[in-house]
């Protein structure tokens, strides 16, 4: 979305206002701004309104009408809970300020589902040999599921929930996702790419990025169908106070046999005819602060499982969290079949 629609000058006239919000539609406001886009207030049509039957001339200046106090977001801010606050409370379009107070962004309700504070690394450099000969010319992130290339579903989910910034390690015929995606400007995000030479692992490539523009960074293996809520996922990592973050997948392993519980001397104590037992398992996504990344070795082989164990061993807070919703790895063709059955039916 193109935020700059939105504004409109301070000292232009009430007739130019009227004709920017009738073009704008159903997203009819304006945010008056100075030449330097400092923000000054908001313009409805409901104010043009009474400011005509307030005798107002409909040549006159924009700055006699507007609302002096509208509501707003700070960029980069990581307290969201002001932001479901307007969204609940219907307020559909709010500007996005920088600390000099000029709008950088707008958020449209509409549009998107929320505007987190986090920078996404997406891990698309594997070889996907089990996906053979599917991804012989072409790289298993680029297989399409639907209409779709697999990543890009991941990237529009993200991008859903107000995350601009992402970054995509490539090594495999990397140039066909360069080239796809390019800088991200078509599709109102940022993008830059991370190239490895060699393999580094599930999250080696990352020690690469000299700078992320949020506290927050979230890492993705690229090959996943999901529903993911991340904006539940955020607020649950904030409240838990954590520094690294794994999703979670149930995973229940039923006994086809019954099953003896023993105590010391082999007596018999309980007995449990085909018990069902829920684990979890690793979904290959990931939420931390920056600061943990400085304890990646630089353009070392390393997994996520390694910087976990570093984390826990230093006794940061690594939680999990659990997904209820969908989730999918395509590994191998069955799960590749599996995916674009229910990409037709599951509400992404």
């Amino acid at each position: 979305m193109n935020y700059r629609k939105h504004l409109i000058l301070s000292g232009s006239t009430i007739n130019q206002a009227l004709i920017q919000l009738d073009k704008l539609s159903i997203d009819a406001i304006l945010f008056i701004v100075d030449d330097k886009d400092k923000l000054l207030g908001a313009l409805t049509d409901g104010d043009i309104r009474r400011g005509l039957i307030n005798s107002i001339s409909m040549d006159q200046s924009v700055d006699i009408i507007i609302q002096k106090y509208p509501r707003f977001i700070r960029r980069g801010e990581t307290d969201i809970a002001k932001l479901i606050e307007y969204r609940e409370g219907n307020f559909r379009i709010v500007p996005v300020l920088d600390e000099n107070d000029q709008i950088v962004n707008i958020i449209n309700f509409r549009l998107i589902k929320s505007y987190l504070p986090i920078d996404v690394v997406i891990m698309a450099g594997g070889r996907g040999q089990r996906l053979g000969p599917l991804t012989n010319n072409t790289p298993k992130p680029m297989l399409k599921i639907g209409n779709t290339p697999i990543i890009e579903h991941n990237i529009t989910r993200l991008s859903s929930f107000g995350i601009k910034e992402f970054w995509i390690s490539i090594n495999y015929l990397g140039e066909q996702i360069e080239e796809y995606f390019g800088n991200g400007n078509g599709r109102n995000i940022n993008i830059s790419y991370i190239r490895e030479n060699i393999p580094l692992g599930t999250i080696g490539s990352i020690s690469r990025i000299e700078k992320f523009h949020h506290d927050y960074v979230l890492i993705s293996n690229a090959d996943i169908l999901t529903n993911l809520d991340y904006e539940h996922f955020f607020l649950e990592f904030t409240l838990k106070q954590a520094d690294f973050a794994v999703v979670a997948i149930p995973y229940q392993v039923t006994i086809p046999f019954g099953v003896m519980e023993t105590s010391e001397g082999n007596n018999i104590s309980n007995f449990k005819e085909k018990p069902t037992y829920s684990y979890f398992s690793n979904g290959g996504i990931y939420l931390m602060k920056k600061d943990v990344l400085k304890f990646l070795p630089k353009d070392t082989h390393y997994n996520a499982t390694d910087l976990i164990e570093s984390l826990i061993a230093k006794k940061k807070k690594v939680i999990a969290y659990s997904l209820e919703g969908y989730w999918l790895d395509i590994g191998n063709p069955e799960d590749f079949e599996k995916a674009k059955k229910d990409i037709t039916r599951i509400k992404f």
